[in-house]
């Protein structure tokens, strides 16, 4: 889920050591865990329903409960692949790309017009989702496929690129998506992970308050729908710290693994390198 809160850009920092080395880290958790869901089968189904039953509202909420800066991050994102995206016969992929958003912003970065530009896909399991995704990218030359991101059907080595815009936070076994994001990539190919964060000091205070008590309230009105939005702020508590995933990263096989801090910490674009 890709809603979230406000606040200035902060400069890039790249890599582990630019983190405070006194943090904390939560205890390790195999992924998502929605409300009574007891193993990973059933949390990957209780999320699919979860964004099944928001998918009309979905892209109005996130505009409104991020204050539009989400828009703000997916264009950040895609400019740090800009190499990449316009590499003649580049091939990537959006995993878990909800209506699309993420894949847009490459899109856009890649230079839509250019025919020797980037070839991109969007995956997501939910067909709500991609019913939506694909009714807003009708005369374009992205394409969407319905699969499991735990099991994604393509060939080993296939992309150069592998993102995910906050949706990665949502899987059932997060070291098993790391693995499948490697697998797909080509050697040197490059993975960024855009999820939430949980930011320090006066900002992190504010920001709790908002996304545990103000956002799932406002999202629950506009959308009619409970659990989505009070899922959400249990979701972020529960992804690993910047720390921890870096070291997940590193164990299923990346190197060069860096977290990259986007608005005070909020949120955070991870990369590795295969």
């Amino acid at each position: 889920m890709r809603s979230g809160i406000c606040g200035g850009t902060e400069p890039e920092v790249a890599g582990q050591e630019k983190m405070s080395v006194s943090e904390v880290n939560k205890p390790a958790v195999l992924g998502a865990e929605p409300e009574g869901a007891r193993d990973p089968e059933a949390a990957a189904r209780a999320v699919r329903e979860m964004f099944t039953s928001i998918a009309p509202r979905y892209d109005l909420l996130n505009h409104v409960l991020s204050f539009n800066v989400d828009r703000m991050w997916w264009r950040r994102t895609a400019r740090t692949f800009t190499e990449i995206l316009t590499r003649p016969g580049a091939r990537v992929l959006d995993l878990c790309c909800g209506t699309g958003d993420m894949a847009f912003a490459l899109h856009r970065r890649a230079g839509k017009n250019s025919a020797s530009s980037a070839a991109i896909l969007g995956v997501d399991f939910s067909h709500a989702m991609l019913q939506r995704a694909t009714e807003k990218s009708r005369g374009s030359r992205l394409r969407w496929v319905e699969a499991d991101a735990l099991r994604l059907p393509f060939p080993d080595t296939h992309f150069d690129l592998v993102t995910s815009a906050f949706g990665f936070r949502n899987l059932a076994d997060y070291d098993a998506g790391l693995r499948e994001i490697f697998r797909v990539l080509k050697p040197d190919g490059e993975c960024g992970i855009l999820d939430f964060s949980e930011p320090k000091g006066i900002t992190g205070r504010a920001y709790r308050v908002y996304f545990r008590h103000v956002l799932p309230r406002i999202g629950t009105l506009i959308s009619g729908v409970k659990g989505p939005y009070a899922y959400l702020p249990a979701s972020v508590e529960r992804f690993p710290q910047p720390a921890e995933m870096l070291e997940r990263m590193r164990s299923a096989g990346f190197r060069e693994a860096t977290w990259i801090p986007y608005t005070m910490g909020i949120a955070g674009l991870y990369r590795g390198k295969k």
